[in-house]
């Protein structure tokens, strides 16, 4: 039964590369397009390629690559959730909003990722038991958790500061998630977006459970006869999605302690989605891996820091992306007829 699951999924196996494998791995490709990417930019510019730049592009890409490290498990279990834009914006103002009410870091913290667990777990359900399309349960989602959004905030701004209610020592410890720097040197954004891109990659390479997930998404009636509860992965992607999404809306809130439901994190979604198409990841199913991943949240983070250090118009910064979504997508259609 093992054997009809592996056939199904297009997970990379865990034996030795050859040479030629290497060369035309997905991540190897994407890689040469970043270094490519990167030595324009050097010549293009002059302040790309200096310390503090790099470590400010670290702490740009973080919160999207937090949430595109999410997305690559829902995207490998072939399903899509447009609904994180959402979810990052009503976890953080909620957990801002605990912690102006006076509650524990910890507890404010942890209430506003279990909110997102919920919300991830009522998009698998939808998803799966409810017989919806990702696509369509997770649009519809999106416009709930926003609206419900607005009605915890009644519209108006959360600013945490302790004139609003919270103390100065939880105050301190929460601007330290977001604002803070390891060894007064590395951003602690980029210190979790590590953090979380390891776990993610020893989950997704060496556990029963990622091996299902790359099982369900290259053929769930596979999966399913060996034995393998498909919607029950499928649903547990979805609440790591959720939970990701949360984690890094509480710390955006705590890098900017001040955010509005109506305007926070709009469009986000499409930023995540990409970057993880980028990356590798198939909108089929049963593919991708946490390094294309992170190498797709550097190609986005890498060209909108270049275009702002080149002085571009964010019109063209927003074309420049759009057309980016579009030929990785044009890709990972094109290498999925041909290897079928």
């Amino acid at each position: 039964m093992v054997d009809v699951v592996r056939s199904g999924a297009r997970a990379p196996t865990r034996g030795s590369f050859s040479l030629s494998q290497l060369l035309w791995a997905r991540e190897a490709g994407v890689f040469l397009a970043l270094l490519a990417l990167c030595l324009f930019l050097t010549f293009a510019t002059g302040g790309f390629l200096t310390s503090l730049n790099l470590l400010n592009v670290g702490r740009q890409i973080s919160l999207l690559g937090i949430m595109a490290v999410g997305m690559t498990f829902v995207l490998i279990a072939g399903e899509v959730d447009l609904s994180v834009g959402s979810t990052y914006a009503f976890c953080g103002l909620a957990s801002g909003m605990l912690i102006c009410a006076g509650w524990p870091l910890f507890a404010a913290v942890g209430l506003g990722v279990v909110a997102g667990c919920v919300i991830g777990l009522i998009n698998g359900l939808l998803s799966t038991y409810g017989r919806l399309p990702s696509l369509i349960a997770t649009l519809g989602m999106l416009s709930m958790v926003r609206g419900a959004a607005l009605i915890l905030t009644n519209g108006q701004p959360v600013t945490v500061n302790v004139r609003n209610g919270a103390s100065e020592s939880v105050l301190n410890a929460f601007e330290f998630m977001g604002q803070g720097y390891l060894f007064g040197v590395i951003p602690m954004q980029l210190v979790f977006f590590v953090i979380v891109a390891a776990i993610a990659w020893f989950i997704l390479s060496m556990t029963n459970f990622g091996f299902r997930i790359f099982a369900v998404g290259g053929s769930a009636k596979a999966a399913r006869v060996s034995g393998i509860h498909v919607s029950a992965v499928k649903i547990w992607a979805f609440i790591l999605m959720g939970a990701l999404a949360a984690f890094a809306g509480i710390l955006s809130l705590a890098f900017l302690p001040s955010g509005q439901a109506g305007r926070t994190g709009l469009g986000l979604e499409l930023d995540v989605i990409a970057a993880t198409i980028v990356g590798g990841a198939s909108l089929s199913g049963g593919e991708g891996t946490i390094l294309g991943t992170i190498l797709g949240v550097l190609i986005i983070g890498v060209m909108r820091n270049g275009l702002v250090l080149m002085g571009v118009s964010p019109f063209v910064q927003e074309f420049m992306i759009g057309f980016v979504i579009v030929v990785a997508v044009g890709i990972d259609k094109w290498s999925t007829r041909r290897s079928a």
